[in-house]
């Protein structure tokens, strides 16, 4: 995975909340949300997060998880300088993780700019906020145990960079810089769903196998992996993805699963209480869209999944 180094970055596509600490909206309400569901007060929030069942996912897990997923994850190390200062150029985004989320971001809104035009579409770009700890948000108050999400009353990504040391060391994920973008690319095909009112399709259908919630991971996975097939167009990559960078995205994919999480917490899967697909079918979906690069093949709301 490697950056163009002349490529432009634009870092005002992120912004960087850590040090600053969270914001002035928000409220234990979560005032934002579209849709809720059972749980910590959570809302559709919890079911877009790629991570959600560290937070909102704990009642359904009935506790078992020996408290490891009421916690928050250690903060990541704060950073000196702003984005705007560090993260100019592609040869930034190969050296510095922080650019390289704003290299990943870029790339990501760059290519679904092209494809809503391609269809007569305006796409809306939506921010990346980086936090430790806690942050504030149109869709209420979360800490760094929720997990990456998109929140869609302010149509932001939030993220803490921890949580990809947790990917490798809670989830048993393969790690690596590919696996931030599958995770970052995820949440952006939320942002998509939203654009397109996707969102409203899954109503009160938010657990089992195959309800509406399962599908719209599996679709956003989707759009990750479409993504992932048109990245080097966008013109910040240097050459296509590697097999290896592929790998990396499949075993994140795979390590998140409800049944994978499910195994490793409490010892069995329940699959009524299914929020965002197996192992299995993730990769499934990824993969159809990284082979396909076209999102018109990511319907999973029609048919088996």
């Amino acid at each position: 995975m490697d950056f163009k180094d002349d490529a432009e970055l634009d870092p005002s596509q992120v912004e960087d909340s850590r040090a600053a600490g969270p914001g002035p909206r928000g409220g234990g309400s979560m005032p934002g949300c579209v849709l809720p569901i059972g749980g910590r007060g959570g809302c559709l929030l919890a079911m877009l997060g790629l991570a959600a069942l560290l937070f909102f996912g704990q009642p359904l897990l009935s506790g078992l998880d020996g408290g490891q997923y009421g916690e928050a994850p250690p903060p990541a190390p704060q950073r000196s300088g702003n984005l705007a200062e560090r993260c100019r150029l592609g040869s930034d985004a190969d050296q510095s993780e922080d650019c390289r989320i704003v290299g990943i971001v870029n790339s990501i809104q760059s290519y679904w700019k092209q494809a809503f035009a391609g269809r007569g579409r305006t796409y809306s770009p939506a921010k990346t906020q980086l936090f430790g700890a806690t942050v504030s948000t149109a869709c209420g108050k979360a800490d760094s145990s929720v997990g990456p999400f998109y929140c869609p009353a302010d149509q932001k990504v939030y993220l803490d960079l921890s949580f990809f040391n947790q990917l490798v060391t809670r989830f048993g994920a393969q790690g690596g810089p590919f696996a931030q973008a599958y995770v970052v690319a995820h949440e952006y095909g939320h942002h998509v769903q939203n654009l397109l009112g996707t969102m409203r399709r899954v109503g009160n259908d938010r657990h089992g196998a195959s309800s509406g919630a399962v599908r719209l991971e599996l679709q956003a996975d989707c759009y990750a992996g479409v993504w992932a097939h048109n990245a080097v167009r966008t013109g910040f990559y240097a050459e296509p993805f590697s097999q290896r960078d592929i790998d990396q995205a499949l075993s994140a994919a795979a390590a998140v699963g409800d049944d994978s999480i499910q195994k490793r917490v409490q010892g069995y899967v329940t699959p009524d209480g299914f929020t965002h697909g197996t192992s299995a079918q993730r990769t499934k979906w990824f993969s159809i869209g990284y082979q396909s690069g076209e999102p018109g093949r990511c319907d999973t709301f029609t048919g088996a999944i």
